[in-house]
């Protein structure tokens, strides 16, 4: 006949099995892949400026990751006229914030409207693609064109800049996010009224734009399987 622990010796034995379980599973939870998270550091491109909530390409990009049983979150921090200069200031926070595991960088369209010295646009967008990849994240620079009333010399220059840094950093690029949109045969038919900002029958080509240099660096356990 066994004699069985009662009194202290019984309360000990029910807290250190209490104590072996959730030691269980806290050892399964940090195990837990983590989440992807992707943010989007833009300008009115990205933040649905002039368009109905939920219609913009970073909103279908939400939609196409659940699509591709792609576990990832999307953090939109795009502020409609933002400049590389006010991305550079915003950059910080928001990698400490969410940790992101991909940072696509959609900045410089409002640098050329306003006239800054190209060698400042391309300066910041070195530093925030340094800055991100230093934190661990993959990098996708989604780079934009000028109308060729800017000229040709200023808007060559002005496409390179992005071809530059993303060579010399080594990270993914979208040479143009408006492609097959502003070069488009009827390129007004895709513009709202004031023909700087894409409609929404343009967005699902600037996500078509954008995918394809985008999903390889969803190294996600999900999309690892498929």
């Amino acid at each position: 006949m066994h004699n069985f622990p009662t009194g202290p010796l019984r309360a000990q034995r029910r807290d250190f099995i209490l104590l072996a379980a959730l030691a269980t599973l806290g050892a399964g939870a940090a195990t837990a892949p983590a989440r992807t998270t992707v943010l989007v550091l833009g300008d009115s491109m990205s933040a649905e400026y002039g368009l109905p909530r939920g219609s913009g390409w970073v909103a279908l990009l939400r939609q196409r990751l659940a699509e591709e049983r792609i576990d990832a979150e999307v953090v939109n921090a795009s502020v409609s006229g933002d400049t590389t200069a006010g991305g550079r200031s915003r950059l910080p926070a928001l990698l400490q914030a969410h940790r992101p595991a991909v940072v696509v960088i959609e900045l410089g369209g409002n640098d050329a409207l306003r006239g800054l010295p190209l060698q400042n646009t391309q300066a910041n967008l070195a530093w925030m693609v340094q800055q991100a990849q230093q934190s661990g994240a993959r990098v996708l620079l989604v780079g934009m064109q000028v109308p060729p009333n800017y000229g040709a010399d200023y808007a060559r220059r002005f496409a390179a800049g992005f071809e530059a840094v993303a060579r010399e950093h080594r990270s993914a690029l979208v040479p143009f996010l408006l492609a097959g949109i502003a070069d488009g045969p009827d390129p007004l038919a895709l513009f709202q009224p004031d023909r700087i900002h894409p409609n929404a029958q343009a967005q699902p080509r600037m996500l078509d734009n954008v995918w394809p240099a985008l999903k390889p660096l969803l190294h996600t356990q999900d999309s690892s399987k498929r």
